[in-house]
Order: C-alpha cells, then sequence, then structure tokens
C-alpha cells in the first residue's frame, strides 16, 4: 500500500499556484476585523462528497477532486466567518480533508443525508471560524406543517421540502444571528419550483414573527434556484417580504451563465426594515461580492471539468457592520 499523501504539504507546483490564488481572493474578500465587521457567504459546492487523494487526478480518474482543489476551495472559505455550504454529500471525505486544511480553528454542523431522489443524497452544512464565531444554542430542520389551518399549505406545498431547509444561530461580537440555508429542488420546470419558494418564503415570515422577541438577525441563505429577478419565481420568494442584499443584484451565480442572461440562483437576503412583528437586521450590510475562480483555476480543462473540481457556482458573500453598543 502507498504512504498516505500529507495533505498540508503541497508540492512545490501547487503551493505557487495556490499562493498566487491566495493573493486573488485577498484582493476580492474585506478583511476580517474583531468587533467591527462579520463576514457571511453561501457556496454550492457541486456533489462535495469523494475525493481522489492525490494533488493531481489522472486521465479517466474520479472524482475529480482533488487535494489541490480542496487548498484552493479552502482558500476561499477561511476567508469568512460563517459559510453556508449545498451539495455536501453522504460521503464525507472531502469535507474531512477540507476541516484538516482549515485548520483546528474551525469547526461546522450540518444535517444528515436526506433520503429519497429529489433528496439527492446532499446534505446542509455551515462551516465556521470558531475565533470569531459560536453557535448560540438553536439548530433546527425547517419542517412545514401541512394543516389548511397552519399558514403554509394552502395553494403553496402539499409535501415537505425535498432538502429540508436547516437554521442555526450564531453569536459574534455579542450580536446574535440566525442563518436559514436551504437548496430548492430544481424540478423538471421552472414552474416546479413555485410551490416550495412560496412555501419557504411563507414559514420564514411566520417563523420570524414568532421568533420577534429575541431580536435576532434573521438570514437567509442558499441555492435558491431562482432563474431571473422578476420572473415567477422571485416573486415567490419575495412574496413575503424577504430583501435580497442589493450588492449581489447584478452577479453571475455559476460559472455557466452567458453575459446578460444571468441567473440568480444563489441568494443572501433579510426581511427588510418596516414590517410589524419580524426581526430587522442590527447588522448593516455594507459590501458584497462573489469570488470568481474560473481564470485563476481553469486551467488547460473545460468548464465542465472545473465544476467537478471546484464547483459549478460561484461563491457569494456579504459585510456586515456590527453595531456599536450604546454606553
Amino acid at each position: 500500500m502507498p504512504p498516505e499523501v500529507d495533505i498540508l504539504t503541497p508540492p512545490r507546483m501547487v503551493a505557487t499556484r495556490l499562493a498566487q490564488w491566495e493573493e486573488r481572493v485577498d484582493a476580492v474578500v474585506p478583511t476580517k476585523a474583531a468587533g467591527v465587521n462579520l463576514l457571511v457567504a453561501t457556496w454550492n459546492l457541486r456533489a462535495f462528497g469523494d475525493l481522489t487523494k492525490a494533488w493531481k487526478t489522472g486521465e479517466g480518474i474520479s472524482p475529480k477532486r482533488n487535494f489541490a482543489d480542496i487548498h484552493a476551495i479552502a482558500a476561499v472559505i477561511r476567508r469568512f466567518d460563517v459559510v453556508a455550504v449545498q451539495e455536501i454529500r453522504g460521503n464525507l471525505r472531502a469535507l474531512r480533508y477540507l476541516l484538516k486544511v482549515l485548520g483546528e480553528h474551525w469547526a461546522f454542523i450540518l444535517t444528515d443525508v436526506t433520503l429519497g431522489k429529489d433528496g439527492n443524497n446532499e446534505r446542509l452544512a455551515f462551516l465556521f471560524d470558531t475565533r470569531r464565531v459560536k453557535p448560540s444554542g438553536l439548530a433546527c430542520e425547517l419542517v412545514v406543517p401541512l394543516e389548511q389551518d397552519a399558514g403554509v399549505s394552502a395553494g403553496n406545498l402539499e409535501r415537505q421540502f425535498a432538502r429540508t431547509p436547516y437554521a442555526v444561530s450564531f453569536l459574534s461580537s455579542g450580536q446574535t444571528f440566525t442563518l436559514v440555508t436551504l437548496h430548492v429542488d430544481y424540478g423538471n420546470t421552472a414552474a416546479d419550483r413555485v410551490p416550495e419558494l412560496k412555501a419557504i418564503a411563507k414559514w420564514l415570515a411566520i417563523w420570524a414573527e414568532q421568533e420577534f422577541g429575541w431580536d435576532h438577525n434573521l438570514i437567509a441563505l442558499g441555492d435558491f434556484n431562482i432563474d431571473r429577478v422578476g420572473d415567477p419565481l422571485f416573486q415567490a420568494f419575495t412574496s413575503t417580504g424577504l430583501t435580497p442584499a442589493p450588492q449581489l443584484e447584478a452577479l453571475p451565480r455559476t460559472i455557466f451563465d452567458k453575459p446578460g442572461a444571468a441567473h440568480f440562483y444563489d441568494q443572501i437576503a433579510w426581511f427588510a426594515k418596516g414590517q410589524q412583528q419580524r426581526p430587522v437586521l442590527n447588522l448593516e450590510a455594507v459590501t458584497g461580492g462573489r469570488v470568481d475562480f474560473v481564470d485563476a483555476l481553469q486551467g488547460d480543462g473545460t468548464r465542465n471539468d472545473l465544476s467537478w473540481h471546484i464547483s459549478d457556482h460561484f461563491p457569494l458573500w456579504v459585510e456586515f457592520t456590527i453595531p456599536i453598543p450604546a454606553s
């Protein structure tokens, strides 16, 4: 049996490429500042499950994702305080190696796999920097009550979510915030997605009103599979007052988007000010963006190859300022 490869010590050529990639990420993402800002991101990591335990993936080898790819992904994730990750699979090898590269200060909370064809053997997860953020007690899956008087199901959803949304509360610099992540079932047509989007919007509105007394910052993020701003999917998502981060409005979400025809699959959103009995942000969203890895990491391969090494989705992020406590 060949000796175990040390994932923490890249070969020289790989290390050089990774150093260049780190510089590019540094130029895009703001620096973490203690007690000043909070950096939240969402990333659909395509089929993030198994891993080829080598620095380079040979021709015809599957999976394509390798140790160098894990380092490239970690270079992005470590820039943030909390990252919601979608498409983690039942096989956790890639996640285990990612955490080794991120280091001992990083932790995670994730769901079990969602069974059934529509669940696609996926998990939802939060990865977070324990030096900046810690869980504050709440962790739950969002389950829809299908009774007609529950306020959610009528005309919306006649089954549970294909992949159950996941909510976790965190604490950073005295501020509590609750993140709700999800991956909406793509379905056979765009119309298939409308019931789930309406249901999650309604559920979040009801839940937000119940949690109002906690004075939590409530943020929804993940892959909502929304095609266009203003289309029926977008209208369903925003139907109860969820407001997508304006900093992300014009950004392509996937590496396959064409100029002028970008999708809006991935979102970071919250309830805007002025809505009765719904918690609004104490945090102020000041900047946001995506990390475009195509030019830096594609190399000689195709974009499809790149999607299996890194992802077909770009990571999206928002920087929030933390309010100064009243004296």
